[in-house]
């Protein structure tokens, strides 16, 4: 049931800290989770890491597919076609038809206001 509940909205990620140059040259040092001695706590700030960064990639591949179908839409005159596309991205062509399509659909619902 929360899974279903967690794909019908979009869930707010934890914030990402940004970290100093220092600790982020240290293998050992992410997100200051090293430093945590409870492990609830660290249980509670890795999971809301976690589902940041899954909220994170998840409309970043949204912002990927919208720029594919940009980039291949027939009335531009610079269109791309899907190999170059997958090039660029570092993709298979089929993928980046894919994305193309997924793309596409996300312009067609944002159009026409459908959430």
């Amino acid at each position: 049931m929360a899974e279903s509940e967690a794909q019908g909205k979009r869930m707010r990620p934890a914030p990402l800290l940004f970290e100093p140059a220092e600790a982020a040259a240290d293998p050992e040092h992410f997100f200051d989770l090293e430093s945590i001695e409870d492990p609830r706590e660290l249980l509670a700030r890795a999971t809301e890491l976690t589902l940041a960064f899954r909220a994170a990639t998840d409309r970043s591949v949204e912002f990927q597919a919208i720029a594919a179908a940009q980039l291949a839409d027939p009335r531009r005159f610079d269109r791309l076609t899907p190999a170059d596309i997958a090039e660029r991205a570092q993709w298979t062509e089929d993928y980046a038809k894919k994305m193309v399509e997924f793309g596409r659909d996300l312009l067609r619902r944002d159009a026409s206001g459908t959430p």
